[in-house]
This record gives C-alpha cells, structure tokens and sequence, in this order.
C-alpha cells in the first residue's frame, strides 16, 4: 500500500520490473514470481465500492474474500469460502450465513461477521453504480443495517426485503464486485470527511486474500505480494508483478523471449502466429460479459424505433466475427449468454443496407444524420467501431469515433451522455434475470435515478412491459413458468428494438509460458494466482 510502502519495496519493484527486457541469452522469468504483461488503462480504482471494470476485479479477487465462491465446474453451484456453511429458512425469506474463525485479515485483524455486515452497509452509504445490484433487491441505505446484521462474531443473517429467489441472492454475494469482505477498522482508521476510506480505498486495500498489495502506479504497474498468513494457505508464488503493456506485438515478443509468463489482451493476429507453440500456451476463457453497439435513446433519432431498426440492418454480424472477433468472443445476438436454458436461438439479424436505408427515410431521415461512436483506443473495441463507422456511411449515417480511456468512454454511458458507444457489459454470473435485469430492465428513466448498472438505464431504454417481466422471473418458483417468463422478455425485447445491440460474447484468451501451471480463468474476470506455480 501506498501509506506502508518503503524504499526497500520501491528498491525491490524496481530490481524486479528491471528483469524486462532482457537479452535473448539470459531472459528467463523469476521462478517465484509471475510477471503479468495488460492494458491497465481501465483500472483506476479498486475500492470494493466503486470498481465495477472487469480488470479491478481481477485484482480485488486476489486481495480480498466472499462469503461464497462458484464452483467452475458447475457455476449453478456455490462453494464455502469465508462462510463455511449456509441455511435458508423454510420461507425462502432468511439466510444465515456462519463463518469461519481462523481468518485474519492483512492487518492482523480478525475478519468476523460485523465486518460482513458493514461491508455491504458501505456499498449502499457511498451509493456508487455497483449499490445498485443491492437495491434491486429491495435494500436501502436505511434498511440495510437491521436487514443485514451479525447475530455473532461469526454467523451473518440476511433477511430478503422483497419476495425473490434466495439463490439469486447468494449468487450476487459470490460474484459481485462489491461483495468482497472489507476490514472495517482499517478502513476506518483512513476515513476522511465521513467518507468511510473511499478516498484511501481507491488505491488501497483491505483485504484478507491471498496476496497483499504493495505498490500501484496508475498505468505503470502494480505489484502483489504473498500474504503468508492466508487461511487457505500461502500462494505458490512470492510476487505477482503486473506491468502496463498495450501493445499487442510487445506482449507477444516477450512472451517468446521469455521476458513475460502471461500477457492479457493479445491481438488476434499476434495470438494466431504463435499458438502451437511449445513454448506458450493459449487458453480461451468465456466470460459472461457481451460485446454490444449502444444507442442513447435520449437522442431524438434513436428514439424512433425505425431508426434502431436501421442501425440493427447496419451491424455486419458476419463480418465482425469472422474477421475481427476471432480470440475475441464468439456471435452472440441475444440480451442472455450462450448455453443458458432459457436462452433463445439468435435472431438472425444480418446487414441489409437496402431496408436499413428505407427505414431511415420512413423515420423522416432520408439523407441520413451525424452522430458519433465513443470506444475504447484498443482493440476489439476500435475494429468493432471502424467497421461499424464503415457499414453505418453505407446506409447515409455518417459518423465520427471519439476514443479514449475506460473512465472517458464507460463515465459518458453512466452519466447518459452519448450518441453510439461500442463496449461490453453484463453481470458477471451466467444466469438469465442478471442478464435481462442488466441490458432490457431500468425501474426508473429519470437522470437522477443513478443506476448506471443497469445498461438500460444508461442507454434511457424504458419498457414497463419487461420491467414487469423480468420482476415476475426473479420470483417464479416453478420453473417451467419462469422459462416462459425469460422467453417472452426476449421476443419483446427484440420487437421493441432494444437500444443495445449485442455482437458477441466475450472469449479472453490468455496467453502464458509453458511453464506456468495451475492457471485456472474465471469466467468473471476474478482469476486467483493462489494455486499458479512454474514448473521448471
């Protein structure tokens, strides 16, 4: 951290950050550390709180703990992680959580239900976008606490405020971004202004995960070290060094010189040339999240229907997964991820400039408009947009792209002011009311509502109709019912023109040496080093 990080830990980052680049000759990683090469452009805070991105969760998995985790090999089940076992009551209304009592958090502080409690208070006092998963439950800043209490030292009751399916519940408190376990004393000790350590929290932690963080330069690099004192048990790995790198063909060199042993966020064609090799490995990880074009329909032309149904006709769907999603992601054209029961076929939607065009002119835009694409400066985020800035023209829309940082891109769609945005999203759990509840629900269209988690929300798409839908499938009991609930909201998004218009679901492929073992992706981005080693 920041406030305990010495000169000896600078001294010590430093040698360590110094091993890249190195000659051909000698160029061979550390054994016991993992030098990590990714776009760090998107992390800038890794507060519990109010780090949604997909690259703090990354980080956070590895500094701080959840009640309960996924099982990968059966994300429909849950796993004991501080919680070593859970009851649900009868009702459905209750569950009770009893903790473990050998965790100590990184200060030395025991980690105990209180801690729990207070954790999920502060998601909803400081009222940042990820609260906003919370309170589609039905929890407030002021319910929350007497909802939500330690009845000891280590037993969490939760009590469900609204009628619902306990289990999705508990899905939220294993995949959620701000479900992780804060040590409320410590973060306390940092607060400033009633702000319960936000401040410090920003490039601080907390936690009580495997490794602690010792130093972070905003675009640079950070550095992890182990937290011998782990109550699963001490990581493999003395250090995890993550450098900022996005330059597709850098990260490629050095893996095969053997200057790097995993590098994120590889271009296809860089990943394409050396997969096969003996020397590196390639894992394809599907994530939960969905690459989409978004149209704000605060915009009067995209407000009209036709005129969404145009830039649907303007989406060449082929083309981006043939030719630039390949290691990317893979088609996906529903507002639900891929193998999910409930999840209808795609619809199909392909380019069509010829009925694209006569849409625009029954919408009262013959000659077309301008507008804008915002996005992200790497890829697949700017090849999606050059080729939709391409395929819009054919149809008399022409358009300009604004790029930029995560903050600059992401921060203009949560605060409701663009025109098409190219970006991904969704809930980080493989389950269809996340999925629908992330992209068609929005409870509340006014600017002031704040609930940019709902992408809905921020594209300022409103539909009583699924609302009323979705709420009904999030507590449906019987499941055959609840099926039909999810596939009508399908059918009623699609013939509404929702304003978000998936591409694909997202594939990560990480590459890494050879040498590196017990490297197991996350679906949700929260891959933990806690079992990685490298066998030499």
């Amino acid at each position: 951290m920041t406030t305990a990080f010495t000169k000896l830990h600078a001294g010590l980052l430093a040698a360590i950050l110094a091993l890249v680049p190195m000659t051909q000759a000698n160029a061979k990683t550390p054994a016991d550390q993992l030098i990590v090469g990714m776009s760090m452009v998107n992390l800038f805070s890794i507060d519990p709180a109010n780090a949604p991105g997909l690259d703090a969760s990354g980080v956070n998995a590895n500094l701080y703990d959840t009640l309960v985790k996924r099982d990968q090999g059966n994300p429909e089940k849950h796993l004991p992680q501080l919680a070593e076992r859970w009851t649900i009551s009868d009702d459905g209304k209750q569950v009770a959580f009893h903790l473990r009592q050998d965790v100590k958090f990184h200060s030395g502080n025991p980690l105990t239900a209180e801690d729990v409690a207070w954790s999920l208070y502060r998601v909803m006092k400081l009222n940042f976008g990820l609260a906003t998963t919370w309170k589609a439950y039905g929890y407030n800043v002021d319910n929350i606490q007497s909802l939500i209490r330690a009845s000891d030292a280590h037993t969490l009751v939760i009590d469900l405020p609204q009628t619902m399916d306990p289990l999705l519940l508990i899905d939220s408190l294993a995949i959620s971004p701000s479900a992780v376990v804060i040590d409320r004393k410590t973060a306390l000790a940092h607060e400033k202004n009633a702000d319960l350590g936000a401040n410090w929290l920003v490039t601080n932690e907390a936690g009580s995960g495997p490794f602690v963080l010792s130093k972070w330069t905003a675009n640079d690099s950070l550095l992890l070290t182990r937290f011998d004192g782990y109550w699963g048990g001490a990581a493999k790995l003395k250090r995890v060094v993550v450098r900022h790198m996005t330059e597709s063909q850098s990260l490629r060199l050095m893996l095969e010189r053997g200057d790097l042993d995993l590098a994120y966020g590889m271009a296809a064609p860089d990943i394409r040339a050396i997969d096969g090799s003996d020397k590196i490995h390639v894992q394809s990880l599907p994530r939960g999240t969905l690459y989409y074009v978004a149209l704000s329909m605060k915009q009067p032309e995209f407000a009209n229907p036709k005129v969404r149904e145009a830039v649907r006709n303007l989406i060449d769907y082929k083309g981006l997964d043939e030719q630039v999603m390949p290691y990317y992601g893979q088609l996906n054209q529903q507002p639900m991820q891929l193998g999910l029961a409930a999840r209808l076929p795609d619809p199909g939607y392909h380019m069509d400039v010829a009925k694209a065009k006569k849409l625009l002119a029954e919408a009262g835009y013959p000659d077309g408009f301008t507008t804008t694409i915002r996005t992200l400066s790497e890829p697949p985020f700017i090849d999606i947009a050059a080729r939709l800035q391409a395929t819009l023209a054919e149809g008399g829309i022409k358009a300009s792209i604004v790029n930029g940082t995560g903050n600059q891109v992401y921060g203009a769609m949560r605060a409701r002011n663009f025109d098409i945005i190219v970006a991904r999203g969704a809930e980080r759990y493989p389950h269809p009311y996340f999925s629908l509840r992330t992209f068609a629900y929005n409870p509340n269209n006014s600017d002031d509502a704040g609930l940019p988690n709902f992408q809905g929300w921020r594209a300022s798409f409103f539909s009583p109709q699924l609302n009323s839908l979705i709420d009904q499938a999030g507590v449906e009991r019987d499941a055959g019912q609840r099926l039909n609930l999810y596939h009508q909201a399908q059918k009623i998004y699609d013939e509404q023109v929702g304003p978000i218009m998936m591409i694909s679901q997202m594939t990560d492929t990480v590459v890494s040496a050879a040498d590196v073992k017990g490297f197991a992706g996350d679906d949700a981005e929260a891959t933990r080093y806690l079992g990685v080693y490298k066998q030499r």
